[in-house]
């Protein structure tokens, strides 16, 4: 590109990019160690603290364009390095100002300049070097690539291609550089199997073995060693040597391998992937100006399309209003927590121990009806602290510290000096209220009593307590290690005191809480119940059990009905069923074919193949009592979005939650609903169901939607 069209094109965007954080492209010239030239170091920084890292917007760009054409022009230097403002590179594109573009120009004009700004450290005519200190995501990374060599920090974290998450793809160059640096299969693992298993990212090590960097050195003086590696490898004492890349069918498997991945996690519902895939097979053979091209050409479409408005909705939710959940008490009136009780030993409750002895590092004991029991929890928990050890997660003197922490008792006397208790026993409310009970004779009266039911009234299980105002619901998703969500529910008593250290307890625990009312479910498993107890009515009417749960795949969501069944259990799954039949009637049927299979003790519906494929056998089949009313998979669909429609409705006329963008929060972070659908409300709204539904639509027009062009 001519550099007056490449200023014309930054002109256009800046001008379109009012509000936002400029990154600033800061140049100094250094004696490079081993030579007796001069380097110019370049520091993106956006003059903010640590909790704004360093964006690419069209002004950032063209700040950095300029440091570049500065630079070059000169005959005095002998090499280029860029690094990035204390523990931050860059976090990726500006994702901020892919909302005020409207047009397909205006999409493709900033792909073009990220392209031609990028490309001037790989044409450079001196060696170019990134010294990768901290985070770097998407056009972050995506700028190291185009450098001639790259250091690492070994304290840097969050260095990924997350792009396929929100579904795009990495657009300025990563995916035609990605594969011809590191090879396809390396690749796809880095921009098609990460982003995709929530959102996976790396850490400067994990980075420098995947090839991302040349080398890597330590935090305390990182930048000090790059910059003598830097100059070994100007002076020429120090050869960087890279693996041939394998163009023969490995690069075709590996691509077929990333489809049939696409496949299993999105079903064809995400364009971004797909796209990504494409690329890289082309890149196999494209140069540089091809793939180039092609990339501008893909980016461009997908911003402009649904499902990026879609994930930028969801993405803006998970960022800002999850931190500032709505409702919540002025944090000033938490209480610090220095012992922590678990009431249970299985296996909710031994995840939960682990989370807080990591997180809060204090003592943590939990207790179970015998010392069997008790003593296989505190093994589980022992075995995972061995675990992260193993996988250097954990140094050794944490492993030690974490290990005497945790302890075990079947003496509720045990829990005299703790501040915090949370049950997590079976979900009967007899059961939780004598728990509560019990504990209330041992606890001080400031003890926090946290309830982690599924669906039963915080209410009714602290009523008869003395103090029921220290009562707050405090549910976790499993698994506890990966899905990031809290509710916190308000019983009737609870006092703002509580639910206050109950925020802050989440928040320390890294998840995001959202403030829900006390009703049968809450909200994601209200949800999630209404889903499957209309696929279980289908297949009970005589829908086959394989087409009423391929019926939603066409969403991606991340697991169909009956796996969720055979995941949560049957008898489990009919027992929160029947808690919400109880309250809502016949909105939540009980299914007698669900009975059956609990009266049977059966695992799920599902027996597997030898190659790990789901069946019905012959036996389950038989259990199953069907009527002669089969519907498509189009109808069971349009039904089971029908009723979810109905509940969500119902769920904001009795302000469960806040705002229906609290109920997208819930099912994104506790049910993987996928960010390329945006949250549950804006895709009703955008197929037109929350309007046939409930004849309004949840949100304005133009939310999570394609701007008019």
């Amino acid at each position: 590109m001519r550099p007056e069209e490449l200023q014309q094109l930054i002109a256009a965007a800046s001008a379109d990019s009012e509000g936002e954080v400029v990154t600033r492209a800061l140049s100094r010239d250094i004696t490079l160690p081993h030579t007796s030239g001069t380097a110019v170091l370049i520091t993106l920084d956006n003059g903010r603290d640590h909790t704004r890292p360093n964006t690419l917007g069209a002004q950032g760009l063209g700040d950095l364009n300029r440091a570049l054409e500065a630079a070059l022009a000169r005959d005095d230097i002998v090499a280029i390095g860029i690094t990035g403002k204390p523990f931050l590179l860059a976090a990726g594109a500006d994702l901020s100002g892919f909302a005020k573009i409207v047009n397909r120009d205006q999409a493709l004009a900033i792909a073009r300049i990220g392209h031609a700004v990028f490309d001037k450290l790989h044409s450079s005519r001196v060696p170019t070097f990134a010294f990768v200190n901290g985070v770097a995501l998407g056009g972050g990374l995506e700028l190291t690539l185009h450098c001639h060599y790259r250091t690492a920090s070994a304290a840097a974290s969050r260095i990924a291609l997350p792009e396929c998450f929100l579904g795009l793809f990495p657009g300025w160059g990563g995916a035609f550089i990605v594969p011809n640096l590191i090879g396809p299969d390396r690749a796809v693992q880095l921009i098609i199997e990460n982003p995709l298993s929530q959102n996976k990212m790396l850490n400067g090590r994990q980075a420098y073995e995947l090839g991302l960097a040349d080398a890597i050195f330590d935090s305390a003086d990182f930048l000090a060693r790059s910059l003598d590696w830097a100059g070994q490898v100007v002076a020429g004492s120090l050869t960087v040597t890279r693996p041939e890349i394998d163009r023969d069918e490995a690069w075709d498997q590996a691509v077929a391998r990333g489809r049939d991945f696409v496949d299993s996690k999105v079903f064809g519902a995400s364009p971004g992937p797909y796209r990504a895939l494409e690329l890289m097979a082309a890149a196999k053979t494209a140069d540089r100006t091809e793939a180039y091209a092609a990339e501008d050409d893909a980016l461009a479409d997908l911003i402009m399309a649904p499902e990026l408005r879609a994930s930028l909705y969801a993405f803006d939710l998970v960022q800002k209003r999850a931190r500032k959940p709505a409702g919540a008490p002025d944090a000033t009136l938490a209480r610090p927590l220095t012992k922590v009780g678990i009431v249970g030993a299985g296996l909710m409750a031994t995840q939960l121990a682990l989370l807080f002895l990591r997180r809060l590092q204090v003592p943590v004991v939990i207790t179970d009806v015998d010392q069997e029991r008790v003593d296989q929890g505190i093994g589980y928990v022992l075995a995972e602290i061995d675990k992260l050890l193993k996988k250097q997660r954990i140094s050794p003197d944490e492993a030690n510290r974490l290990r005497a922490l945790i302890s075990g008792t079947t003496e509720l006397v045990d829990y005299a000096d703790c501040d915090f208790v949370i049950e997590a026993v079976f979900e009967e409310l007899s059961i939780k209220k004598q728990v509560f009970a019990d504990l209330e004779k041992h606890v001080p009266d400031s003890c926090v009593l946290a309830t982690n039911t599924s669906s039963l009234s915080v209410t009714q299980i602290s009523a008869d307590l003395d103090h029921p105002e220290r009562v707050v619901g405090f549910h976790f998703f499993n698994p506890v290690t990966v899905l990031p969500l809290v509710e916190i529910v308000r019983g009737r008593a609870t006092d703002e005191e509580q639910l206050a250290t109950a925020f802050a307890l989440a928040k320390t625990l890294k998840k995001n809480a959202v403030l829900v009312k006390d009703t049968t479910g809450f909200v994601v498993n209200r949800l999630l119940l209404r889903l499957i107890v209309e696929i279980f009515a289908e297949v009970d009417k005589g829908t086959p059990v394989q087409v009423a749960d391929a019926a939603l795949r066409p969403l991606g969501l991340p697991m169909p009905p009956y796996l969720l069944l055979q995941l949560v259990g049957p008898a489990v799954t009919l027992h929160v069923i029947e808690n919400l039949h109880a309250t809502f009637g016949d909105r939540f049927p009980i299914s007698r074919n669900l009975q059956a299979l609990v009266a049977a003790g059966k695992p799920g519906i599902y027996e597997w193949t030898p190659d790990g494929k789901p069946y019905v056998s012959e036996e389950t089949a038989q259990l199953l009592v069907v009527g002669n009313q089969p519907s498509t998979a189009e109808q069971v669909q349009e039904r089971a979005l029908n009723a979810l429609a109905e509940e969500i409705g119902l769920m904001l006329a009795e302000e469960v939650v806040a705002a229906p963008m609290d109920i997208d929060l819930c099912l994104i972070l506790g049910a993987g609903w996928p960010f390329h659908l945006g949250g549950i409300t804006p895709y009703l709204d955008r197929e037109g169901i929350s309007e046939r539904v409930l004849g309004h639509r949840f949100l304005p027009f133009g939310v999570a939607s394609v701007p008019a062009q």
